[in-house]
């Protein structure tokens, strides 16, 4: 039995950066402008499934996009996770977080806390989207 893999779609999500071993997507999640994801392309499970220089060019591709993150978004903290319990193929999220985003300072999977809303935060964090764009994609290109 064959389970289909959402990350093997190589056309799937707002891609930034594409590349013949990984790609940059950014999340569409309207509370956490700036979410991205970077995927590596072959359907592979773990880390050490991949040589060490697979590794290092997955990582620097996690570090160009963090940084443009910390960049351009300003945010508190940066998460950034590779969990893949419920998709088995390599990907790392990048999240900005914020002492108010509504899950501070839980994981965004947990609870929303009760006191957030619709912040005036939140809608300047979303206009800084096509600079973040601009910035990953310039960060890959050089």
């Amino acid at each position: 039995m064959t389970i289909a893999c959402e990350l093997c779609d190589a056309g799937a999500g707002d891609i930034l950066v594409s590349t013949d071993q990984l790609r940059v997507i950014l999340v569409d999640d309207a509370n956490y402008p700036g979410f991205c994801r970077v995927i590596w392309n072959a359907h592979v499970k773990e880390m050490t499934d991949l040589s060490e220089s697979e590794r290092a060019v997955f990582m620097q591709a996690v570090w160009k996009v963090e940084a443009a993150l910390r960049e351009v978004m300003q945010p508190h903290k940066m998460n950034v996770a590779s969990l893949g319990n419920m998709v088995p193929h390599l990907h790392w999220h990048l999240i900005p977080r914020y002492t108010d985003d509504a899950h501070f300072p839980n994981p965004i999977w947990a609870a929303a806390r009760s006191d957030a809303g619709e912040q005036p935060a939140l809608d300047a964090r979303r206009l800084l989207l096509p600079q973040l764009r601009q910035i990953i994609i310039s960060n890959f290109s050089s």
